[in-house]
């Protein structure tokens, strides 16, 4: 497919070709994350990584001269599936409660987009659930603010992390409350 915009670079019938490749097995990930098939999922995304990765970087070395730094997003049709098929395994680590995963890919795909708010509220989600509650909490409140649209959601989600936080800090006064206890009972 023929880039319309000068400044984007068209990719070789090879590279075209990898980049075909990518996309089915992107598609094939879509369609087994919607029947549920989470694992044969995360496989068609990585195996879609795997055509796409050196392609912008490729691309992007060809086109910057030699003194300066390759610009980040060389061509912005690579860039934007990255940053979809990141969010997507970001949605299947979550369907699996691994949240470091679900961080880590939903981070990625922000790198190529920060304002994917998809990806922001998995970030948020994944934050809260590995017990980082401040910076969950300011990034769904920063959510909130810009994506409104979203705010039953969003809501949702603020109110379940707080009961979450509230419960944790509950059971840990216990502990603590119990600890200092032990220490001032008499002697037999």
């Amino acid at each position: 497919m023929a880039q319309e915009n000068a400044d984007t670079p068209v990719l070789d019938p090879a590279q075209q070709t990898k980049f075909d490749t990518a996309r089915q097995k992107k598609d094939i990930g879509d369609q087994a994350f919607k029947a549920g098939d989470l694992k044969v999922a995360l496989r068609s995304y990585h195996e879609s990584l795997m055509y796409l990765h050196g392609l912008n970087t490729t691309a992007a070395q060809a086109a910057a001269p030699a003194d300066r730094e390759s610009p980040k997003n060389q061509n912005p049709e690579i860039d934007e599936m990255l940053e979809k098929i990141y969010n997507n395994m970001s949605a299947c680590h979550m369907k699996q409660g691994n949240w470091q995963r679900a961080l880590d890919t939903a981070d990625k795909a922000l790198k190529k987009n920060e304002k994917n708010y998809k990806a922001m509220f998995r970030k948020g989600k994944a934050l809260g659930e590995l017990g980082y509650f401040e910076k969950s909490e300011k990034i769904l409140e920063d959510l909130l603010q810009k994506n409104p649209s979203d705010a039953p959601t969003i809501n949702q989600e603020l109110a379940r992390l707080r009961a979450v936080e509230r419960e944790r800090e509950r059971v840990a006064n216990q502990k603590f409350k119990g600890f200092l206890l032990k220490d001032k009972k008499p002697a037999a």
